[in-house]
C-alpha cells in the first residue's frame, strides 16, 4: 500500500467511515462485513452460536443448502479424571469475537462457504455411553452422506470414535491430532469406551490409516500407554520435539504423513500448556503455546478436511474464559483450512 502524507491523509479519512477500506484486498472482506451499511452487531447480543454463524438445525431437514456443520457434543461420560467437557459447546458458543477475516490465510471462510450451527447432537440418555456413541455416529453420518463437513465441539475426546466411525465409514482417513495424549490406550475396568483410547479402537474399526496420522504435542506421565501408536505406524511429535525441530517442520512432516489424502483434523485443547488453557480434565505441563498450535494449523493449508473436532474445554476450570476463546480460535482455524480444501 502507498505511504500518504498527512494532507493526502486529511483528504482520504477525514470524512471517511471505518467501512471506507481502500485497499482492495481488505476492501473485498469489508464489502462482506459491511453490506449492509457500517453498522455490525454487537458481539454481547443476540443468541450465541459457534463462530456466530447462524443457528439453523432446520437445516438437518435441507442440507443440499450447506457446505458446512458447526455442531456441539455436549458429553463428558468417558473421562478418566475431572469431568466437565459437557459444558464445552455452550462456553465456545459464548466466545463473542472470532472471525470473520483470518489475517495469517487471509481468508474469509464464510464468504466461499455456506456455514451453518446446527445445534447439538440429540441424545436419548446423558447417562449411557454406548448409546451416545450411536447417538453421535447416527448424526454425524447422515450429515457427511449429504456431503456436509461436520466440524465439532466436545465433549471429551472419546467422541472421536463415533465421529472417525461416521466419516470413514466408507474408506479409512488420515487424521492431523493435536493433544498432549496419543489416546490409543485399550480397555481399562472392563471397558475400552473412553477418553484415553478412541483411535486405537478407529485403527481396529477400518475407519482411521494410522500410516496416514501424525500425533503432535503428545507428553506426560501416560505415555508407556501408547504404544499402539508407534505400533501401527502413526508419526509421533512429543511437545518438546516441536521446539527442537520448529514449526515449518512439524507441517512439513504432517503435510508428508497426510499427503493428498482425505484427512481429518482433532484439537485437543489438552494440547496446549494449562498456562494458556487451563480449563480441561487432563492438563499436562511443558505443552505447546496457542501461537505454536495456531502456526501449526495455518501451515495445513490445502490438506484435504473431511472433518475435525475440538475437544476437551472444560470451562468451570478456567475463569478467564482464555479456554474457550482457544477453542473458538482453533475451529476457526478449521474452518479456514475447510474453506481451502473446497477451493
Amino acid at each position: 500500500m502507498t505511504i500518504l502524507d498527512l494532507d493526502e491523509l486529511r483528504a482520504r479519512y477525514a470524512s471517511a467511515s471505518g467501512a471506507d477500506i481502500f485497499d482492495p484486498a481488505f476492501r473485498a472482506v469489508a464489502e462482506g462485513v459491511f453490506k449492509d451499511g457500517d453498522k455490525r452487531p454487537a458481539p454481547y447480543c443476540g443468541v450465541p452460536t459457534l463462530l456466530k454463524a447462524p443457528y439453523r438445525p432446520e437445516a438437518l431437514a435441507n442440507l443440499a443448502a450447506l457446505d458446512v456443520a458447526l455442531l456441539g457434543i455436549p458429553m463428558d461420560l468417558g473421562v478418566t479424571n475431572r469431568s466437565g467437557a459437557r459444558l464445552g459447546p455452550r462456553a465456545v458458543r459464548n466466545v463473542e469475537r472470532v472471525g470473520p477475516y483470518e489475517h495469517v490465510l487471509k481468508a474469509v471462510p464464510t464468504a466461499r462457504l455456506r456455514v451453518a450451527d446446527i445445534g447439538d447432537v440429540p441424545f436419548r440418555s446423558r447417562f449411557d455411553l454406548a448409546t451416545c456413541y450411536e447417538d453421535i455416529e447416527r448424526f454425524v453420518a447422515h450429515l457427511v452422506a449429504a456431503g456436509v463437513v461436520p466440524l465439532s465441539v466436545g465433549g471429551d475426546h472419546s467422541i472421536g470414535l463415533p465421529l472417525l466411525r461416521a466419516v470413514g465409514r466408507e474408506r479409512p482417513v488420515g487424521m492431523i491430532h493435536i493433544d498432549a495424549h496419543c489416546d490409543t490406550g485399550g480397555s481399562f475396568e472392563g471397558c475400552k469406551f473412553h477418553h484415553g483410547g478412541p483411535f486405537r479402537q478407529a485403527v481396529l474399526d477400518g475407519v482411521l490409516d494410522p500410516r496416514r496420522t501424525i500425533q503432535i504435542g503428545i507428553r506426560g506421565n501416560s505415555e508407556y500407554l501408547w504404544e499402539f501408536s508407534f505400533a501401527s505406524g502413526m508419526t509421533v511429535i512429543h511437545a518438546e520435539e516441536v521446539d527442537d525441530l520448529g514449526i515449518r517442520a512439524v507441517i512439513a512432516k504432517a503435510r508428508e504423513v497426510v499427503g493428498d489424502g482425505l484427512t481429518y483434523i482433532s484439537f485437543d485443547v489438552d494440547a496446549l500448556d494449562p498456562a494458556f488453557a487451563p480449563g480441561t480434565g487432563t492438563p499436562e505441563v511443558g505443552g505447546l503455546t496457542s501461537a505454536q498450535a495456531l502456526g501449526i494449523l495455518r501451515g495445513l493449508s490445502g490438506v484435504q478436511v473431511v472433518g475435525g473436532d475440538v475437544v476437551e474445554v472444560a470451562p468451570q476450570y478456567d475463569p478467564t474464559s482464555n479456554t474457550a476463546q482457544i477453542a473458538a480460535q482453533v475451529l476457526f482455524e478449521i474452518l479456514c483450512l475447510t474453506a481451502a480444501a473446497r477451493g
